[in-house]
């Protein structure tokens, strides 16, 4: 599953959320190492296949390359769980033989990994993945330790939460028409948004406010960016 596009793994931002420590990496990624769980957001895999049966000219080679990312992080990380916080699959076309073949070789590989799917408003059109995958589907919020898995943001009464579906970038400018669009992580009180882990997705321009924290991420670092 290695691609010769990948590169060493970033460095990750130490944060503290809801009472834990949690590690926001650069690959779009959070780890919560007291439980050993990876949390990943929006991979969308298939998206490209999807779009080519609609006719348009995207590039192949999207699913092998979010595949061969996340295994990059799980052989380095060794989480002893991974969560998909919805979205999964990008839509029924996208079942095509080479994405869930894709699918079933990266499962084969980690195997003994335990794996749930949160379910997003893009698996339930596209259908819950193959039952001989092994993942674990539940339905939203799922409890994982002291966290609440969502795929929409939304608030829990008592546990923080950790969710995906906008996609979450910022904008920033420099002088001029200088302009930078990165991935962030957006936490606000109780509630963390994770950026799209899957390559060839959208994003959701969030705007620093008050008590929202910021975290972009590029050069193979997360930053932390002031509060206004």
């Amino acid at each position: 599953m290695m691609n010769a596009h990948l590169t060493s793994l970033g460095t990750p931002l130490t944060v503290h959320y809801g009472g834990e420590t949690v590690w926001l990496l650069p690959e779009r990624a959070l780890y919560w190492p007291a439980g050993r769980v990876l949390f990943v957001a929006d991979l969308h895999l298939g998206k490209a296949a999807t779009y080519r049966a609609l006719g348009q000219p995207v590039p192949a080679g999207t699913t092998r390359e979010n595949l061969a990312r996340l295994s990059q992080l799980l052989r380095h990380y060794q989480p002893s769980a991974l969560v998909f916080l919805g979205d999964l699959l990008h839509a029924a076309q996208a079942r095509t033989p080479s994405v869930l073949a894709g699918l079933a070789a990266w499962r084969d590989e980690f195997a003994a990994l335990d794996c749930v799917l949160v379910r997003g408003n893009h698996d339930s059109r596209a259908g819950d993945p193959p039952a001989a995958l092994g993942i674990h589907i539940v339905d939203e919020p799922f409890a994982v330790g002291p966290f609440a898995a969502c795929h929409h943001p939304q608030p829990h009464a008592t546990h923080p939460v950790l969710a995906g579906h906008l996609h979450p970038v910022l904008n920033l400018r420099g002088p001029g028409r200088d302009h930078l669009r990165m991935p962030c992580f957006c936490m606000d009180a109780g509630l963390a948004v994770l950026p799209a882990f899957g390559e060839f997705t959208g994003g959701w321009s969030v705007a620093p406010q008050a008590g929202r924290q910021l975290y972009p991420v590029g050069g193979q670092a997360v930053w932390r960016l002031p509060e206004p």
